[in-house]
């Protein structure tokens, strides 16, 4: 004769909603590190196509130029007259370089001349950011 037993097994269950919720937690966390390792310094533009090695400064001061010739320092706005007094105070000092964000249907004219403001402001390396082919 068999006895029953007096105390029922269980089954194992595996419970997936914690792993949901740790996975959404790991997603958000990956998006925000990726979000913050991109300079956003700069105001967005169509850049020109071509090849360029990747950037090797820390955080750069971004000179961007519009397609309607406004110009901004780090999307702080200025013009050809004030640019260089504000970009003199926002250089780096032991590397006074600066990425120049143009977009590509901006003037060449309203683009040199900002240059050549970036360069009578101590800029000595200019950095010209392009979409990749």
């Amino acid at each position: 004769m068999k006895l029953p037993r007096s105390r029922s097994y269980r089954h194992g269950r595996i419970e997936i909603i914690p792993m949901i919720d740790v996975m959404f937690f790991l997603l958000v966390t990956f998006m925000l590190a990726s979000l913050s390792m991109q300079s956003l310094n700069s105001i967005t533009v169509n850049l020109p196509q071509g090849n360029a090695q990747n950037l090797q400064h820390e955080e750069p001061v971004t000179l961007t130029i519009t397609r309607d010739s406004q110009i901004f320092i780090n999307k702080t706005p200025a013009t050809l007259a004030t640019m260089a007094f504000t970009l003199k105070s926002m250089l780096n000092r032991a590397d006074p370089g600066v990425v120049v964000n143009a977009d590509s249907a901006a003037p060449e004219g309203i683009v040199v001349q900002a240059m050549l403001q970036a360069r009578r402001a101590g800029v000595e390396h200019f950095l010209i950011a392009v979409k990749r082919e």
